[in-house]
């Protein structure tokens, strides 16, 4: 996303009460975003550089209270209600303050110390790909679920305008709007999370999107909603919204033969998506369902109903079903693997095509 969108959308995401997790390459802008939104809400800004920081620089030092045992507020503590925390390099963060990290960001305290009622928190991080040591905070599904993500590339055009507001030598300006493709070397950002959706993670979207009026949900809508429930359900919450094709349910298409007059009028983008609904699907069987598919010869059920579906989806789609149930067998164990490993063979023995497991 372009800066001034990341800045836009990290403003309603803590005006909900919520926390936007900034990804991008160093000196992308990360930190002039927080000092813009600070200066434009006339807050202060108080940033915290997470990866140099030890325990008790963070959560403060110990101290005795008659026979008990306190804490002394760290020298960063907001006193004003009107402040922003910017935690800095969160994925560089050593996980002796993990815990304390996730206190703040839960209970809005640490220890005996609460943040002020309108503290906001944003955080920041640079993608996995940079050339430094990493902890395993960022594959964290619990921490990683609290956030926001968003993230930022290089625009000239925002740079520009940056630029020009601070001072910036005006033959520089000149050089990246005739050759804006020196900008930046890094305008792809992998990020690595597979970010799932969940009761806590709708409830927090439900709270940002309140935030949005009608142009600015259809500008951002899906970009916010992927940031916290992962694309795909993204995807199908925001065509929900804009009143698009409802596909239909995916059990009713593999395990009931249902359907398939809507699915042969489904565009290509909804295709895909269907083919991703079933992939879900598939992965949430759960193992006493799995025992009674068996017993009941339902897995060869499923293959013929793929087939069917295949003549009138890609290919391509289709092998995905094999592909995802190849990952799932290599990444599970006792009757799930059996069962996935079982489901794959029949549906590529009753596709007919050897390829389909020399493929694989």
């Amino acid at each position: 996303m372009k800066p001034s969108d990341v800045k836009f959308l990290s403003k309603k995401i803590m005006q909900s009460n919520e926390v936007p997790l900034l990804w991008g390459h160093f000196g992308v802008g990360k930190t002039d975003i927080a000092k813009q939104i600070a200066e434009e809400t006339g807050r202060e800004l108080i940033i915290l550089v997470i990866s140099q920081m030890e325990p008790g620089d963070l959560i403060g030092m110990p101290s005795r209270d008659e026979n008990k045992t306190t804490f002394l507020k760290p020298d960063w503590w907001p006193e004003k209600e009107n402040s922003i925390i910017l935690i800095d390099e969160i994925n560089r963060a050593h996980r002796s303050i993990r815990n304390a990290i996730m206190q703040l960001l839960i209970d809005r305290r640490i220890h005996n110390h609460i943040l002020p009622n309108d503290c906001w928190i944003m955080a920041a991080a640079n993608p996995p790909d940079e050339e430094y040591d990493q902890v395993e905070l960022i594959t964290d599904p619990a921490f990683m679920s609290r956030f926001f993500h968003l993230d930022i590339s290089p625009n000239d055009k925002d740079w520009i305008e940056w630029a020009n507001n601070v001072g910036i030598d005006k033959n520089t300006i000149n050089f990246i709007e005739n050759y804006p493709e020196y900008l930046s070397n890094d305008n792809q950002i992998s990020i690595r999370l597979d970010l799932r959706p969940s009761p806590r993670s709708w409830f927090k979207l439900s709270k940002v999107i309140n935030n949005l009026n009608e142009d600015e949900l259809k500008k951002y809508g899906y970009s916010l909603a992927a940031g916290i429930v992962g694309s795909d359900s993204a995807r199908a919450y925001i065509n929900n919204l804009n009143n698009k094709t409802t596909l239909p349910k995916p059990e009713d298409v593999i395990l009931y033969g249902k359907s398939f007059d809507r699915l042969k009028k489904l565009n290509d983008d909804e295709k895909i998506n269907m083919i991703m609904r079933i992939n879900n699907y598939i992965e949430r069987i759960q193992e006493s369902d799995m025992i009674n598919i068996i017993d009941n010869n339902e897995h060869q059920t499923i293959a013929k109903n793929i087939k069917a579906i295949s003549e009138f989806i890609p290919k391509d789609s289709i092998f995905s079903i094999l592909r995802n149930l190849n990952n799932l067998v290599e990444n599970s164990k006792g009757l799930k693997r059996a069962f996935y490993d079982k489901l794959m063979e029949e549906i590529a023995l009753t596709l007919g095509d050897e390829q389909w497991l020399q493929e694989i």
